[in-house]
């Protein structure tokens, strides 16, 4: 379950800018942000899912 970061939910003052704004849609990370394909997935979060979603591992 990932921490409430909505701005309506903690009350915080709504950010335009910086890493203050992106976190991760699953765990709430705000560290290694991959926002390719708008993913918005922390890079651990990523590599859990990431054949679940379609991403294939080459080698």
């Amino acid at each position: 379950m990932p921490k409430p970061r909505e701005y309506e939910v903690t009350g915080r003052k709504k950010l335009a800018h910086g890493k203050g704004t992106r976190w991760c849609k699953r765990c709430g990370s705000y560290n290694g942000l991959i926002r390719s394909y708008n993913l918005m997935l922390c890079r651990q979060c990523f590599r859990e899912v990431a054949n679940s979603i379609g991403f294939v591992k080459y080698e």
